[in-house]
């Protein structure tokens, strides 16, 4: 996940009574479209517990059996182990791109860590994006749980990322569904138990329900159950309660460092000096398994290879901004070296301790004040010590197969920047 950025201080939020659903302004646009037929697309923007099998693929099913004149399209946009500081910058190629008619998002657990002020900021810039690519596009947050905020529930109050993101959906008058009120009622009723090893015989209908394994990700047979059975009934109750309204335009920001600009933009051969290839055109299988979320994905296994490029942080808000390269972590990686506006180089190895498989990541470049600033990150030729790096528990996989660990290579796809973009002058 992204390191916060610099926004200005503010205190917790307000405690907030947990309620399953609030239906707000509705989905009005969704439900006129849904009824009258035609294509219906609807994004799903959140964490690994939007990526399973669950929730997601069963609400996407109700929808279809619901209203069965419409033709409904989904785009997953969900990426596990990521929280909204990526979501915002991800919004406009995984979610915007598709034109949705409905998005849910999803990001109450991983953003359990976050500063309040800072979800605020980023789940305004997500929909501030949305609304201003189709203000008839609606949103509606939804709200998973993990063990360390079953207390908050079971005293019926919102945990601390809900309610910063229940202030945002106040603002723009989005429907909410909070997964974990349904949860938390039959955790005191002892027909549910939160975590707990699954039974060889494992019994889905057995009271009580086993909701998870590990505290987070619930059983797709009983949890994700759950969770669909309470976003479906909700979608009732919005679609009964909503009034008629239209909304023109988006509404003016609540927040003034709201991350609206947050961008993806796409490495070009422009910003790249060395030997780097086209994952995709040189048949790398991480193109492939990828592509969903990278549609450009450059590699290189040369030392001294680079990456150079110029930002400009608006001026606008004067606020610091992150930056961050939208690349990979794996097995395989090396270690590179980030220096920005020619100051001291840093050098940060690719892997970390879950590195026996390949998956998205940010390199963070710091956070930058307004104005110009030159970025350049370098492969080396140093060997991370890859056994020291992961955790002790996966170290037997370096092991069984060091081939895997051998390479020292660097995949990069994306710039997570603020403001514009372009290659440094005197770059191939």
């Amino acid at each position: 996940m992204l390191a916060s950025c610099s926004v200005a201080a503010r205190a917790e939020p307000p405690a907030r009574p947990a309620v399953e659903c609030s239906p707000r302004d509705g989905l009005p646009a969704f439900f006129a479209k849904a009824t009258a037929g035609g294509e219906v697309r609807v994004a799903y923007l959140g964490g690994s517990i939007t990526a399973a099998p669950g929730w997601r693929v069963g609400s996407l099913e109700w929808l279809k059996q619901r209203f069965p004149q419409g033709r409904f399209t989904e785009i997953n946009a969900a990426i596990g182990g990521t929280g909204s500081d990526l979501g915002a910058f991800r919004t406009g190629q995984d979610v915007v791109a598709g034109k949705p008619d409905l998005v849910f998002i999803e990001f109450a657990v991983n953003d359990g860590g976050t500063a309040p002020e800072q979800i605020e900021a980023t789940m305004e810039g997500i929909v501030r994006q949305i609304l201003a690519a189709n203000p008839a596009t609606d949103i509606c947050f939804v709200y998973t749980l993990s063990q360390p905020v079953v207390a908050d529930l079971l005293a019926g109050r919102c945990q601390r990322s809900a309610a910063a993101m229940e202030a945002v959906a106040d603002h723009y008058g989005l429907p909410s569904i909070h997964f974990g009120v349904e949860v938390a009622k039959r955790i005191a009723a002892d027909t549910l138990v939160f975590q707990g090893p699954k039974p060889a015989n494992f019994d889905p209908a057995a009271v009580p329900m086993l909701f998870s394994t590990d505290g987070v990700h619930p059983l797709v047979e009983t949890g994700h159950r759950l969770y669909t059975d309470v976003l479906t009934r909700s979608l009732e109750t919005i679609e009964a309660a909503a009034g008629s309204r239209t909304r023109e335009g988006v509404p003016a920001a609540r927040r003034a460092d709201n991350w609206e600009r947050a961008r993806l933009v796409p490495i070009s051969s422009g910003m790249l000096a060395g030997d780097w290839q086209r994952a995709e055109a040189d048949g790398d299988p991480l193109a492939k398994q990828f592509a969903g979320r990278m549609p450009v994905l450059w590699k290189t296994t040369t030392a001294g290879s680079r990456l150079e490029f110029r930002v400009r942080v608006p001026e606008a808000d004067g606020v610091r901004r992150r930056a961050a390269v939208y690349d990979l972590l794996g097995p395989g990686s090396g270690v590179v070296e980030v220096r920005v506006d020619g100051g001291a180089p840093r050098r940060v190895p690719r892997l970390d301790g879950y590195c026996t498989y390949w998956r998205i990541a940010t390199l963070s470049l710091g956070d930058l004040a307004p104005g110009e600033h030159l970025i350049e990150v370098a492969l080396t030729d140093a060997a991370p010590d890859k056994k020291s790096i992961l955790f002790e528990r996966n170290r037997a996989d370096i092991e069984k197969d060091p081939a895997k660990y051998a390479p020292r290579a660097w995949y990069a796809s994306g710039l997570l920047i603020f403001g514009e973009a372009d290659a440094k002058t005197g770059s191939r």
